[in-house]
């Protein structure tokens, strides 16, 4: 796929075909991610990898309890829906669930950090790479035909499933969770705002 085609495709995918994905690919896609600049060239990120719906039900089960939670309150079947913000979320906080646990695979990526507590954006550089991280993730999935659905730790999720579930190192911290597989073509399309480069450029100053 031509690489500016690959960014025009790429997009939050939150229903699913039911398709195999190869693990093959899922390995090509991490290797992508590998590509992206290192803040100290160390590339001190690792990778777990859900396949199993067990595997899945263990390590989401924080994200589940929460969501419910957040339903009771405050209903996502009734949230307006006038603005494109209010559609958008109406549509996705019912999927933030489903989006990764019908997926075949999710990805969860991990960096080595001291913390995110910091005084200046300089201390921010290992989070900024690992972000950079997963847009490689995205479009190297978009090249492959897959798609993505995203969804950043809420409440105590990254806490309890990063330390008490999972096993990762108490140096290391999650971003987020990655669901991948085939897009459903019969999804919904969620309206977008759209911008062009000459309305967001501000040459010399703002």
């Amino acid at each position: 796929m031509e690489f500016y085609e690959t960014i025009k495709r790429r997009k939050t995918c939150r229903d699913w075909q039911n398709k195999k994905v190869s693990l093959a690919a899922i390995k090509r896609i991490v290797q992508a991610g590998l590509k992206a600049p290192s803040h100290n060239h160390m590339r001190e990120w690792e990778f777990i990898v859900l396949r199993t719906p067990e595997e899945k039900i263990k390590a989401l089960r924080f994200t589940k309890e929460f969501l419910e939670k957040l339903d009771k309150q405050i209903c996502f079947q009734n949230m307006p829906d006038k603005t494109i913000e209010q559609k958008m979320y109406k549509y996705a906080m019912p999927r933030e669930y489903s989006m990764l646990f019908d997926a075949p695979y999710v990805i969860i990526p991990l960096f080595k950090s001291n913390g995110l507590r910091a005084q200046s954006v300089y201390e921010l550089n290992d989070f900024a790479s690992i972000w950079c991280v997963m847009e490689n993730i995205f479009l190297a999935a978009t090249a492959e035909g897959l798609g993505c659905s995203l969804s950043v730790p809420m409440d105590k999720e990254e806490e309890n499933n990063v330390r008490n579930t999972l096993g990762v190192p108490a140096n290391y911290l999650m971003t987020a969770y990655i669901g991948i597989g085939y897009p459903d073509p019969k999804a919904k399309d969620v309206e977008q705002y759209h911008y062009t480069a000459e309305e967001k450029i501000h040459f010399g100053k703002w």
